[in-house]
């Protein structure tokens, strides 16, 4: 199909002392007399449109300085380099067409709340930040995708309606389904362990949902997950692909979103060590640190960093507050002001992280071995690190029914969570399943799940069973600890949370 936009601003680079015509949408704009600069976005990326007048006709010029954002058009003229425009690009503009006048425009370069941006979510996918990280999921899904099919994996579409539990029964969803209670997946595993029977490597990847009642940035009620099975696999071989298959995926974004990361304030530095081996601990000696003095002095020291960070964001705001008390022009006060908007964003957020420092440090003071490690005790292992951490060895009363027990310690199975650094907590989590009849038959019995149900899964223990075993990768925790974005809403385009579904 052509392109009737002629060029995109991704191929400018390509196209310098030609005449171009794009097409897009008025992202933001600013004149100083007789000359506009029209910033426009065509989806590709955005481009600076120097328009002067007596370049283009007048009634043109009048009516590219009265559009309002987000108008749609359509502008021909010279492509020139420049460094300091955005995208290196510019195009000296010899003609324009309005295709779609806007006014009015809700989502403003002022601050918004979340509310107000979840209501609006079919505009708020035109901010920089969210095309960002868009093109970065993106990636990381093509990237999924790559890793298996290029590795022998066979892709399983696995059922979305269930009669099975995989994970824990309070957080399934029930659906009529024709007059009988049937369940919305928690996960393809159980499914994909036949098929890992018949083809060896598998994989699904699809949504999942979890009917938690949790409003933290972790959690959605609907999320994208892959999961690989493998046949004839131990737990250091889980372990070896876990961290092959996220060191790939970040060697991708890093390589094709490289822009996206640094518009997005990504710690660049810091993927780009994200290569094999990663950390591991075993579940007692993640105990042994949560309740020991190294995380005292850390959580400690973490506070006295907070504290010196809110004073700094403090004096920041107030040094643009008194900028703007000044004679500025419009151009500069908006800029001003969008700095304002993220100062005061880190503010909060940092205010947010002095107020839970003592209560995470409190929770973990009181843990104990038997529990399963909550979000606060991960954040605290996984700031520890400067690289992604395998902690293995769960007790078995804390997992799922289908995970394999320790021969060595029938107290733990044969598991493991992968903690992404920084904070950004679990992004992984798998385990060896139980390849035993008996053994299995009684942990379904011992969590109150009716055996009838899972007849078809026992039988897979009974006709050639094999040491098997895979994980489940969430796309939006992956998505959020790349790009560096607090809240996994803003990286899945339509997010679902416990009281957000409008659109």
């Amino acid at each position: 199909m052509t392109n009737q936009a002629g060029t995109y601003i991704e191929q400018l680079k390509d196209n310098v002392g030609k005449q171009v015509k794009l097409a897009g949408w008025l992202y933001n704009s600013r004149s100083s007399g007789k000359v506009q600069f029209l910033i426009i976005r065509d989806g590709t990326g955005l481009c600076q449109c120097v328009v002067e007048k007596g370049k283009v006709p007048d009634d043109v010029f009048e009516q590219l300085r009265h559009l309002g954002q987000e108008s749609s058009l359509a502008v021909t003229g010279l492509v020139r380099a420049d460094e300091r425009s955005v995208g290196g690009y510019e195009l000296a503009v010899t003609a324009a067409e309005v295709i779609g006048r806007t006014e009015g425009y809700p989502i403003t370069p002022k601050s918004h709340g979340v509310d107000f941006l979840m209501r609006h979510r079919h505009l708020h996918f035109r901010s920089q930040r969210q095309w960002c990280i868009g093109r970065v999921r993106h990636t990381v899904i093509d990237a999924i995708r790559r890793f298996f099919n290029d590795n022998g994996y066979v892709l399983i579409d696995t059922p979305i309606f269930t009669t099975i539990v995989g994970e824990d029964q309070t957080s399934l969803f029930e659906v009529d389904y024709f007059g009988e209670p049937l369940h919305l997946t928690q996960t393809g595993q159980l499914y994909l362990e036949s098929a890992a029977m018949s083809f060896g490597r598998v994989y699904c990847f699809g949504p999942t949902f979890r009917a938690e009642k949790s409003k933290t940035r972790r959690h959605l009620t609907e999320f994208w997950m892959v999961e690989p099975e493998v046949a004839f696999i131990d737990l250091d071989g889980l372990l070896e692909l876990a961290e092959n298959f996220v060191s790939y995926i970040v060697a991708r974004v890093l390589a094709d979103n490289r822009s996206e990361l640094e518009t997005l304030g990504s710690d660049i530095e810091s993927l780009e060590k994200m290569t094999p081996p990663f950390y591991r601990l075993t579940y007692t000696e993640a105990v042994e640190i949560l309740t020991g003095q190294r995380t005292v002095d850390f959580m400690a020291e973490q506070l006295r960093q907070l504290r010196d960070q809110r004073q700094r964001a403090k004096g920041g705001i107030a040094e643009l507050e008194q900028q703007l008390t000044g004679s500025l022009k419009q151009w500069k006060r908006d800029k001003i002001a969008a700095e304002l908007i993220e100062l005061r964003a880190d503010l909060a957020e940092t205010n947010t992280k002095i107020e839970n420092n003592p209560k995470h440090a409190e929770l973990a003071a009181g843990f104990r071995w038997g529990k399963d490690l909550g979000g606060s005790d991960e954040t605290i292992i996984s700031q520890m690190h400067d690289k992604p951490v395998f902690v293995t060895h769960y007790p078995k009363d804390a997992k799922a029914f289908y995970m394999k027990t320790d021969r060595a310690d029938e107290k733990v199975a044969l598991n493991f969570d992968l903690l992404a650094p920084a904070g950004f907590g679990e992004i992984i989590g798998g385990s060896v399943r139980e390849d035993d009849h008996d053994r299995l038959l009684a942990r379904i019995k011992q969590e109150g799940l009716n055996p009838e149900t899972y007849a078809w899964y026992l039988d897979l223990r009974k006709y050639g069973s094999v040491p098997h075993g895979g994980f489940g990768l969430g796309v939006e925790r992956t998505v959020a600890w790349i790009t560096a974005e607090k809240h996994i809403r803003q990286c899945i385009p339509f997010p679902r949370m416990m009281d957000k579904v409008y659109i």
